[in-house]
């Protein structure tokens, strides 16, 4: 090699399926792009995920290479109707494998990067075949089934938060490491003109942004819908609904009283405006899946949050507690909440912006901004014991 002209280094990058998933391996991608060139490196990626998944959108709208492979779920506890799904995708494990294999022994990583769901273990399985390091990383407090798997031999193991180390295998905890879990830059830079601007929202009311994610939620957009005539009356909503929803409240939203119509808006995603929605918005109502949690903390935004219940480990019902307890959202925490729930905890945190205030505070403090750096430097430190 030219020690004067070094090769760029080398990432495979896995993981996606979800935003949960996706969006923290794009923006650690880009904080090791960043690391690198400051050492003289360029950097080479190529994303490894499902052609169905949101990971092979999201690589082809920021022009990372991508390959597809086959990967199976095994849903420990299926019902009946899983059963013949659970059984598909036994056989498409082993395949998932072998492509995976191919993959990597011709694009001979320096690293990689595997950032949860299931599609991760085929790549985990063969960087280990192949002696590449793997650095994974967990985005939520117990680890899931495909964590659980690649922890056993992934040379670090990046966690969000320091509790998760008492899920790892025993094998695993002195290779653990906190990083936190990565944020999208450009959400920490909103602007709440721009935001109110693009939806034409009053700067006179209270704005609530209402997300369920992509694509929308049954429970949170119903719940809304109910509640919508009190609701109006105080603020107004900008309720990202998702692509499925967006006809029928459409449909809600012009059969409201003229005086109140003005003031609800449904759409069917929010994209790169998302920034600036969160700037406008005075209170936030979502799940409160991990990603999510890193957002409202990060940017430092009131929220009231409806966990989806069941979920792996009940790990959306315990994020929405620790937010809670620590005064930084509001939630409903117990199983079936009802629109007249929701209302209850909407309506005085609009009557009162010094309790909005506080609970910026103290989402704020909870957030870590520096998550994507640190765990791109894990990355860099792994790459580095290979080249």
């Amino acid at each position: 090699m030219n020690a004067g002209n070094p090769r760029p280094l080398r990432m495979l990058v896995t993981g996606g399926g979800t935003g949960g998933h996706t969006y923290p391996a794009l923006t650690t991608v880009a904080a090791v792009r960043e690391q690198a060139a400051a050492r003289g490196l360029g950097l080479d990626v190529l994303w490894v995920g499902t052609a169905s998944g949101l990971e092979a959108r999201v690589a082809a709208e920021h022009g990372i290479p991508f390959r597809a492979i086959k990967a199976g779920k095994l849903r420990r506890s299926p019902n009946p109707r899983e059963l013949l799904t659970n059984l598909a995708d036994m056989f498409r494990i082993p395949v998932g494998v072998l492509q995976a294999f191919g993959i990597a022994a011709r694009y001979r990583p320096d690293v990689v990067l595997s950032t949860g769901g299931y599609v991760c273990v085929p790549l985990g399985l063969a960087s280990r075949l192949l002696g590449r390091p793997l650095v994974m990383h967990e985005q939520i407090t117990a680890l899931g089934l495909a964590n659980r798997i690649l922890a056993r031999f992934a040379t670090r193991v990046a966690l969000t938060h320091p509790s998760s180390v008492e899920h790892l295998p025993a094998s695993a905890r002195e290779r653990a490491v906190v990083t936190g879990n990565p944020v999208r830059p450009h959400l920490l830079n909103g602007n709440a003109p721009s935001g109110r601007w693009h939806f034409r929202l009053s700067p006179e009311l209270p704005l609530v942004y209402v997300t369920g994610g992509a694509q929308g939620s049954r429970q949170i957009n119903t719940m809304i819908e109910a509640i919508l005539p009190s609701l109006l009356t105080r603020a107004q909503v900008l309720h990202q609904c998702g692509a499925g929803w967006i006809d029928g409240l459409s449909r809600t939203a012009a059969a409201l009283p003229p005086e109140l119509a003005g003031r609800y808006q449904p759409v069917a995603y929010v994209g790169e405006e998302l920034a600036h929605v969160f700037a406008a918005a005075d209170v936030v109502v979502s799940r409160s899946g991990a990603g999510t949690i890193a957002e409202l903390t990060a940017i430092g935004k009131p929220s009231v949050l409806i966990p989806l219940i069941p979920s792996a480990g009940d790990e959306q019902r315990q994020n929405a507690r620790y937010l809670a307890e620590a005064g930084a959202a509001r939630a409903l925490l117990d199983a079936g909440p009802t629109p007249e729930h929701l209302l209850a905890e909407l309506l005085p945190l609009l009557a009162d912006p010094q309790a909005r205030a506080a609970m910026a505070k103290a989402a704020k403090s909870l957030g870590r901004l520096d998550a994507a750096d640190a765990l791109a430097r894990v990355v860099l430190q792994e790459a580095a014991l290979l080249r």
